[in-house]
């Protein structure tokens, strides 16, 4: 199947360099280009496409404001010049589905478009996890997801508890069940479990989801149980 991807950036250069860079790949397919986040909005509903490609810093409507108003409608890979963006961070929480540096080889851009298309793992786990971890810090609110006087990850059975830590951690369907000794297709099941039990759109709301609740720290060991 064809991935359609839409490229979003104000750059004119960016987007006609990563558009050839997809357009010689032949499973991705370049629908369209916008050139700031209110164009990338208008034409998500126009082009209907599998993945945007968003810049995060565009004039008039960035990209974090962008990927909150399309989330749902396609799965969002945000671009970045730096590793360390506040707004990658938020874009996570916004419903992005990943990012990728800019300066990524165009091997790097099209699996990550691939990856993201799939739903199936996190980009660049240790770049995600290294976000994810800096601004877990700043002590963020917790998500719609936990109801009061919920302790983070009630809902979940304990396998589901493990697999979700595993997740925050970027691993993917496949390591995880190398690591726990089961079939991916189990590990799928879980997966689709819990981001039900949470109301939780794809994995890396729920790696946020985990780092914030403190069901992972950000040093990577798990917080003491409750007495």
């Amino acid at each position: 199947m064809t991935i359609r991807v839409l490229l979003a950036d104000d750059q004119a250069m960016i987007r006609e360099g990563f558009s050839v860079l997809l357009g010689a790949q032949p499973d991705i397919e370049v629908v369209g280009e916008a050139v700031d986040g209110h164009d990338a909005v208008a034409k998500v509903a126009e082009l209907r496409p599998d993945v945007v490609v968003m810049d995060v810093r565009m004039p008039g409507l960035n990209g974090l404001e962008a990927a909150r108003q399309v989330a749902g409608q396609a799965k969002v890979l945000i671009l970045t010049t730096f590793d360390l963006d506040e707004y990658v961070y938020e874009a996570l929480r916004a419903g992005a589905s990943g990012f990728l540096l800019k300066n990524a080889s165009a091997r790097e851009l099209s699996d990550a478009v691939r990856v993201v298309a799939a739903g199936d793992a996190l980009l660049a786990p240790s770049v995600t996890r290294r976000l994810i971890e800096a601004f877990a810090r700043l002590g963020a609110p917790a998500p719609p997801a936990v109801r009061a006087g919920e302790r983070p990850g009630e809902r979940l059975t304990g396998r589901e508890t493990e697999i979700l830590r595993l997740i925050a951690h970027g691993l993917s369907n496949a390591e995880i069940a190398a690591r726990l000794a089961i079939v991916e297709q189990t590990v799928k099941t879980h997966v689709s479990n819990l981001l039900a039990k949470l109301g939780l759109r794809d994995r890396t709301q729920a790696a946020v989801y985990a780092f914030e609740t403190g069901l992972v720290t950000p040093s990577g060991r798990r917080p003491a149980e409750p007495v």
